[in-house]
């Protein structure tokens, strides 16, 4: 009998040590990139695969573009839209064909972009004749989908995923209050957040406050169980399931 029971120890114990730790993996996006050559420096520095939000309507956005290219970073269009401003910002009521002239012209501006995100967007993320459009476009030009989620009435990543357009959508922003101590907090929610449901997307401005706190914290990531992750691979591990704040049994709720 005692040997029957060391041996089963010995089973169990072999099993748990072969059984794979549970992953947390974490992606960070910087946005509003191109506007200062100091904070695209500063932010371009930051270890990792940080990913480089770039607006097109800023004085530095095609050579920050190849610079963050050329840096091994994954860049991605910060695509302006209503109530953001500006010749490249979408808004409801434009034809089709000027959204198209304008995605365009941003995407020229914006040289190496693997996909886009919005940049404000809280009113045309919500037009779904719109968003259906740009998530076929997409997927015909094999760029993938950010969905920075300035809204609840987003419909932007339900139209990805009904149309399987590679896409993730946000999960914290780490700056709305912009004090080191609010943004580390925010830091912390999503290290928590990627524990629970295995990922977390953060969305980051490069104030000084948040550069400061992401050059810090970012080395310690891996001590607190959690690898940062670039989109690409994110977007495969998380393989257009929505998140449970987004949606229910891996759908998102703005069918």
């Amino acid at each position: 009998m005692r040997y029957l029971l060391c041996l089963l120890c010995y089973l169990l114990v072999g099993v748990a040590q072969a059984a794979p730790a549970s992953k947390a993996y974490m992606s960070i996006i910087i946005d509003d990139l191109g506007q200062s050559t100091e904070r695209d420096s500063r932010t371009l520095a930051l270890p990792g695969p940080v990913t480089m939000a770039i607006m097109p309507d800023t004085p530095h956005a095609s050579d920050f573009a190849r610079q963050a290219h050329k840096a091994h970073k994954t860049v991605i269009l910060h695509m302006p839209m209503d109530p953001a401003t500006g010749p490249y910002a979408w808004h409801p009521g434009l034809p089709l064909p000027e959204l198209a002239s304008r995605l365009d012209a941003a995407l020229a501006k914006v040289p190496y972009a693997a996909g886009i995100n919005n940049h404000m967007g809280s009113r045309m993320t919500a037009q779904r004749e719109a968003m259906t459009w740009l998530m076929g476009e997409l997927q015909h030009r094999h760029l993938f989908f950010v969905d920075s989620r300035t809204s609840a009435a987003t419909v932007a990543a339900a139209e990805a995923q009904a149309q399987d357009v590679a896409h993730v959508s946000r999960d914290v922003f780490l700056d709305d209050v912009r004090t080191p101590e609010a943004i580390a907090g925010q830091l912390q929610l999503g290290i928590a957040m990627a524990r629970k449901q295995g990922s977390a997307v953060l969305i980051g401005h490069p104030y000084p406050q948040t550069l400061e706190v992401l050059a810090r914290e970012i080395p310690r990531l891996r001590s607190q169980g959690v690898e940062l992750i670039g989109l690409k691979q994110m977007i495969a591990e998380r393989g257009n399931q929505a998140m449970p704040a987004h949606g229910k049994h891996g759908r998102y709720s703005n069918r």
